[in-house]
């Protein structure tokens, strides 16, 4: 699985704007194939500041959803809603086999 954080600073003035492209974005891409989640939040302490996280399921679909006519669309207008630099982090996970446990006893606590 491939995940990506994102941070993106906006403008107050442009705040509605960038939200309606961050809510057309999230519907479009979560159509994908290979989309696991795709969401926007605002920032608690700065709400001039919108977290992008998204999940695929390879570096495969991540790849064709930066080839899409929506992120296009979204790359195009981003520029106008910025205060800042958008900063970004990828990461691929991948799971671990659960241990054996013994028959009866219950499944482990994962903090």
């Amino acid at each position: 699985m491939i995940i990506v954080h994102g941070i993106i600073p906006i403008k107050a003035a442009q705040r509605d704007r960038a939200l309606d492209l961050a809510r057309e974005m999230s519907e479009a891409t979560r159509t994908e194939d290979g989309c696991i989640s795709y969401e926007f939040y605002v920032g608690l302490r700065d709400p001039n500041t919108l977290i992008l996280l998204q999940e695929w399921e390879n570096m495969e679909a991540l790849a064709g959803h930066l080839r899409t006519d929506h992120m296009k669309v979204f790359l195009d207008e981003l520029p106008n809603v910025l205060a800042g630099q958008v900063m970004t982090r990828r990461y691929a996970v991948q799971a671990e086999p659960e241990p054996a446990r013994e028959s009866g006893s219950p499944p482990p606590i994962i903090h």
